[in-house]
């Protein structure tokens, strides 16, 4: 990783830490970690009967402004679901959808969406030039980091908490950013995305969208 990339990164995080509200209640302990990762896939299955109106049979959303789960880290869905569940994170639908999950539920859950084959590529690239350079480059001027930093090469996600862009709906992924740009998205931790999001312009985000769903 390049060392001014991940300096002015970090300086841009501290500088607002300070000031940022808790994010969630999730903390990534070894215990929770372990717990997640042995989450029962077979219940997921079962349980995701009542997620395939939005996020599809399979998990690839056949709707454009719902995500699809097929794929995504087991760690960041099963945050997701437990912020929507504190409130954390705002969804009138995913908020009543939650209240009577449990923790084994979500992690059962999140693992068997992990288990899915991640959706295929829709559309191409050949005019998704910025995109290409905020992906691979990002731009120092702006102390914006390359996406590829903490979302992977393959756009694959990293970690506990960041996750995989590849194949995701574009229409979802603008909605996404367009949420932190205006604060009404906060649970990402030390609030990274709503401080980076507010550096791109509409077309960038747009670009970046059809670059991730034909990744």
């Amino acid at each position: 990783m390049n060392k001014m990339v991940v300096a002015a990164l970090s300086g841009l995080l501290v500088s607002t830490a300070a000031q940022a509200e808790p994010a969630s209640k999730v903390a990534w302990t070894a215990e929770q970690l372990n717990f997640v990762k042995k989450g029962n896939a077979a219940k997921g299955k079962e349980l995701s009967a009542t997620c395939t109106g939005c996020h599809g049979e399979q998990g690839v959303s056949q709707v454009p402004n719902y995500p699809s789960l097929a794929g995504q880290l087991a760690t960041y869905t099963y945050k997701q679901l437990q912020d929507y569940k504190t409130g954390h994170r705002k969804h009138e639908l995913m908020g009543s959808m939650v209240t009577g999950l449990s923790n084994q539920d979500m992690a059962d859950l999140a693992v068997w969406f992990s288990t899915l084959p991640t959706p295929k590529p829709q559309g191409g690239r050949q005019s998704l030039a910025k995109a290409e350079v905020l992906v691979k480059k990002g731009d120092g001027k702006r102390t914006l980091p390359p996406c590829a930093v903490c979302h992977g090469a393959e756009g694959k996600g990293e970690k506990m908490d960041i996750p995989a862009l590849a194949g995701q709906q574009a229409d979802y992924f603008v909605q996404t950013l367009e949420a932190y740009q205006k604060d009404e998205r906060r649970n990402d931790i030390f609030g990274r995305m709503r401080i980076l999001s507010k550096q791109l312009t509409a077309e960038e985000i747009k670009e970046l969208a059809q670059y991730y769903q034909a990744k």
